[in-house]
């Protein structure tokens, strides 16, 4: 332990630790724009300076690791005076445009710039411009916004290793962006909004689709219907100013039939489903690698990966094409919703599909990008018309004199409604492993799922790559090819742990059966479109409160959903059978990389 000072203050930390983290041990704010829980320090905004006692110059707190003995004072005169001009020289050349900005509201140079009492401009002139990026169907970016803070470059380097932004050129003319000027587009990005959720100002965003909902919702012509993905509900209260991991199921859903949507249901509806289809996947698989019908085929690919998560199958298109042949054809559960609502729902409360739109509210960017697939058409119609991000739905809200805060509970709609506990932790990372194990063992078995505290504690939790071994023993008769087999799973969490997984695999290090894979960091509860700003604090905040919903509910087991069962039993028929395969599944190609 090193023993500092800080504004008179002592103060013991570790080893290592740098002056920001020293600071706000013990309390002590001090503002920056440029640094990432956990990540490398970049000092490069420099606005975290502090002045060190013996130091001639002044040092970047971020990026300097604490000497024992150390004197610290983070707002002195000299140190305030040094940030102030600082942020003064990253307004002159932001071209904030804060009345239409998206992020005006929650902007961090905003907040900062009135923190230090900065009221007009110091430095006037030339501004640097910046490239316009409507490319892609999930993300905006808006160059002449950017601070050149260059988080996005870490986060999309460091956590996700896609390498879609870099700074390009030096000085006045730094860019930050894809390689050449092009477009994201045009690059192997995956739309995980990744870098949106960590941008201080409103150079990278969401692509908006609120105005298009709001169109669809004031024609009477049209049956809008809305799906809320698990983990939109632990966080859309951060909206209104309410703590991370807050439930807000119930008010959530009256605040859209507010809205004035026809029909509002979970997604969680057909996250039940998903494991009924890629539980009976998995298990396919597995016999058809421990107990061919015909020796002479070729075994299925093993491990399984899952494929709920979009910007995760992009990555692979991308990355790993040799191995697509791995990932389950299940559709995500966002798409299964959209092709179940536009057949079986249509044709039970007779609405015509073509009148029909349906709005997703998901935490995730990417989901936009996969609404836009061409290949997710299968009930003859675009299974999602409209993505909104917890973000939007909140803004929509907002707009629509909605007093959140003191709205009753409501219930959702039947029959695309109801959901178990299993459908809940989706949004966790290790959630549809769980899910997938507590169908998968009792199908094999007939009992149910061991597990400690309710939960398989080995998938749980926020480490990147997490492993677990299931025994089976005393299989029912159909599964007796599976007595004693240990099954070998793996969760993996933000891109670069999927990338170390998938390497390990290729190579042999590593054998599993079956894989679960999520773009962002702690699953979905840290997606790409959940309030800003997500720690591992408000993560582990949400993650709980799923954890939470999950306990409470009457079923806990996907192939329990009441609804569910009937949705087979007179409509699907049966998992993987010929009407699930063609409506629920798909299949995917490899990308070409730039």
């Amino acid at each position: 332990m090193l023993n500092v000072t800080i504004n008179d203050k002592d103060v013991s930390v570790e080893t290592g630790a740098t002056i920001l983290e020293a600071a706000r041990s013990a309390g002590v704010q001090i503002p920056t724009l440029c640094n990432l829980e956990h990540l490398s320090p970049l000092g490069a905004c420099r606005v975290c300076v502090v002045e060190v006692e013996g130091a001639k110059a002044l040092m970047a707190a971020c990026a300097t690791p604490v000497r024992d003995g150390m004197v610290i004072h983070t707002n002195s005169p000299r140190a305030r005076t040094a940030r102030k001009t600082v942020v003064d020289l990253l307004l002159s050349e932001h071209e904030g445009n804060c009345q239409y900005c998206d992020r005006s509201l929650d902007c961090e140079l905003r907040v900062l710039s009135f923190d230090l009492g900065i009221q007009e401009p110091m430095y006037v002139g030339a501004k640097p411009g910046g490239q316009a990026d409507f490319s892609t169907p999930a993300l905006v970016r808006d160059g002449e916004k950017c601070v050149k803070c260059r988080r996005c470059v870490t986060v999309c380097n460091e956590v996700q290793q896609v390498g879609a932004l870099f700074p390009q050129y030096r000085g006045y003319e730094t860019v930050i962006g894809p390689a050449f000027a092009m477009n994201l587009d045009d690059v192997a990005c995956v739309q995980c909004g990744q870098c949106a959720a960590v941008c201080p100002v409103g150079a990278i965003t969401e692509r908006s689709h609120m105005e298009g909902v709001w169109k669809a919702l004031a024609d009477p012509d049209l049956h809008v219907i809305v799906q809320t993905a698990p983990a939109v509900r632990a966080a859309l209260g951060e909206c209104f100013g309410m703590e991370p991991g807050r439930l807000v199921t119930g008010q959530m859903v009256t605040a859209l039939r507010e809205l004035g949507f026809d029909g509002i249901f979970d997604t969680n509806f057909t996250a039940d489903l998903t494991i009924m289809e890629e539980g009976t996947e998995l298990l396919t698989r597995l016999k058809g690698a421990l107990a061919p019908d015909d020796p002479q085929l070729p075994p299925p690919a093993l491990p399984m990966f899952t494929s709920c998560s979009p910007g995760w199958i992009k990555f692979a298109e991308y990355y790993f094409p040799d191995m697509l042949g791995h990932l389950s054809t299940c559709k995500s559960p966002q798409q299964m919703f959209g092709a179940i609502a536009k057949t079986y729902y249509a044709e039970k409360v007779g609405v015509d599909p073509a009148k029909m739109v349906v709005v997703s509210v998901m935490p995730c960017t990417a989901k936009k990008f996969e609404a836009a697939r061409s290949e997710l058409a299968d009930s003859g119609f675009q299974d999602v018309d409209f993505v909104l991000t917890t973000r939007e739905l909140g803004r929509m809200i907002q707009a629509g004199g909605v007093d959140f805060a003191s709205l009753p509970d409501g219930t959702m709609d039947s029959p695309l409604g109801y959901s178990s506990g299993a459908a809940d932790i989706f949004a966790n990372t290790g959630g549809v492993m769980e899910a997938a194990l507590r169908t998968a063992y009792e199908l094999v078995t007939g009992r149910e799922l061991p597990v400690d505290n309710l939960h398989v504690a080995p998938v749980a939790g926020l480490e990147g790559v997490k492993e677990a071994e299931i025994q089976i023993t005393a299989p029912l008769p159909d599964w007796a090819f599976l007595d004693g087999v240990t099954v070998r799973v793996a969760v993996a969490h933000g891109l670069g742990n999927a990338a170390a997984v998938m390497r390990a695999v290729r190579s042999g290090e590593r054998t599993y059966h079956f894989v679960e894979v999520m773009t962002c960091p702690g699953g979905c509860i840290g997606g790409g479109g959940q309030p800003r700003f997500t720690t591992d604090a408000v993560r582990l905040a949400r993650i709980n409160a799923i954890y939470r919903e999950d306990e409470g509910k009457p079923h806990r087991k996907s192939h329990e959903n009441p609804d569910v069962l009937e949705l087979y039993a007179s409509f699907l028929g049966q998992p993987l059978g010929e009407k699930s395969h063609h409506l629920l599944h798909t299949n995917y190609e490899a990308r070409a990389r730039v």
